[in-house]
């Protein structure tokens, strides 16, 4: 498999980009809803906030590469061609996708930066402490993580739809190829 993409199907590395993007999303996510396991302050409970930004951070990262990876060879046919009425909003939920995994960690950053929290990994402040703005941004980091709920289920619900009901090759194009042997 070609690490580029073709007019069939994704390359391996759009593959791989995409599917590790996935797995850390989930990361992201559980790291956040299992916090409240912790009680506030202790030291199991930081490093949950920790590891939500690192991965989140990391999810920001993936992303550049991602439309890199997009620029560089587009994405492949749909076979048969799906109508304009399911394109548009198909664009749609993949721009709004990519909004949230640019912006939520954008706004995590800038939450800690208002709140003059330290950010991990020796990253420099992207605003000066403002409390009321860091709180500006928390709602709508909140807000973009609950919306990724349903982009995401969105998403997946799409492709399982285009795999059994219209039979098209939607969701094959994004899946690793099977060796024959």
């Amino acid at each position: 498999m070609s690490w580029k993409n073709t007019e069939q199907r994704y390359g391996s590395l759009s593959i791989g980009l995409h599917w590790l993007t996935l797995i850390l999303i989930v990361l992201v996510y559980c790291t956040m809803e299992f916090r409240g396991i912790f009680p506030k302050g202790t030291p199991e409970r930081d490093l949950m906030k920790q590891a939500h930004f690192i991965i989140g951070l990391s999810i920001f990262a993936l992303t550049f590469l991602r439309i890199a990876a997009r620029a560089i060879a587009p994405a492949p046919r749909i076979v048969p061609a799906i109508p304009q009425w399911q394109a548009i909003p198909a664009k749609l939920v993949h721009l709004a996708l990519y909004a949230l995994m640019l912006g939520a960690p954008l706004a995590g950053w800038i939450i800690l930066s208002g709140e003059a929290k330290p950010i991990p990994l020796g990253l420099p402040a992207l605003i000066e402490k403002n409390h009321g703005l860091a709180e500006t941004f928390e709602h709508y980091h909140v807000l973009a993580a609950e919306i990724g709920y349903w982009l995401i289920g969105l998403h997946a619900a799409a492709a399982i739809f285009h795999k059994h009901v219209v039979k098209d090759n939607t969701l094959e194009r994004m899946l690793p190829q099977r060796s024959d042997s």
